[in-house]
């Protein structure tokens, strides 16, 4: 049946598949995010609403949906919102940590926030996108993992926390992905043959390979408390050579 999903982060890269499959399934979907020129040709492509706003402000995207509830009832929301920040700890400063914490856990939490009080009474389905380095030990990945691991305790208590009011919150785990925010590492060779020896399926991953698994969450009405992931063996086998 054709359902109201949010995006929020919706002009990121993962996004893109991901909406085309919903609407090509008839789904009805607003897009949340902060670029106005991006986000605008987005909504004028597919012809569905849009909201600019910063998607890490919990109050502002707690009023975006409550605007959107005086149209639709809200079923699903998908938080893309995500960031790369790769310095070891002793080079990081307040400003860095606070930003990667923001753009990552506060967008999600925000999220969780405002989806949950959307679908207190109908049910629905919350997908946060979180990172394969929450669950191992990369270098220089100290404030990006911290939050990304942040994400993963979020999902499994607010998926404890709401059960009962048949809301599933799920994580979907990517690793390196070809993206606008791994563009830079991967348009350097040394920095591309690095990403791709760790991955053991030796290739980076594409945005279906994450949109897929995402649209199956959507469709799931028996999964909750999950962290799903979408990287190529990187967090699960080491390849010796």
């Amino acid at each position: 049946m054709p359902q109201t999903i949010v995006f929020i982060g919706a002009t990121s890269t993962i996004a893109q598949p991901c909406i085309d499959s919903c609407i090509a399934q008839g789904h009805h979907v607003t897009l949340l995010g902060r670029d106005a020129a991006l986000l605008t040709t987005l909504s004028q492509r597919i012809n569905m609403p849009m909201h600019v706003l910063d998607c890490s402000d919990i109050d502002a995207v707690s009023q975006c949906f409550l605007t959107i509830q005086e149209t639709h009832t809200i079923e699903a929301v998908v938080c893309f919102v995500g960031s790369f920040m790769l310095k070891p700890a002793h080079l990081l400063t307040a400003k860095d940590w606070e930003k990667t914490i923001a753009t990552n856990l506060t967008s999600a939490f925000a999220a969780v926030h405002a989806g949950t009080k959307a679908m207190l009474k109908t049910g629905g389905n919350i997908v946060l996108l979180t990172s394969a380095v929450a669950d191992i030990g990369l270098l220089n990945h100290e404030a990006i993992s911290a939050a990304k691991a942040g994400v993963i305790g979020l999902a499994k208590a607010a998926a404890a926390t709401y059960a009962a009011c048949g809301i599933r919150v799920n994580c979907v785990a990517p690793g390196m992905v070809r993206s606008k925010l791994s563009e830079r590492i991967l348009a350097n060779p040394q920095g591309r043959e690095i990403s791709l020896r760790a991955h053991p399926l030796g290739r980076v991953g594409e945005p279906n390979d994450v949109a897929q698994v995402i649209n199956m969450l959507l469709q799931s009405s028996w999964i909750t408390g999950e962290v799903i992931k979408v990287d190529g063996g990187l967090s699960t086998c080491k390849i010796v050579k």
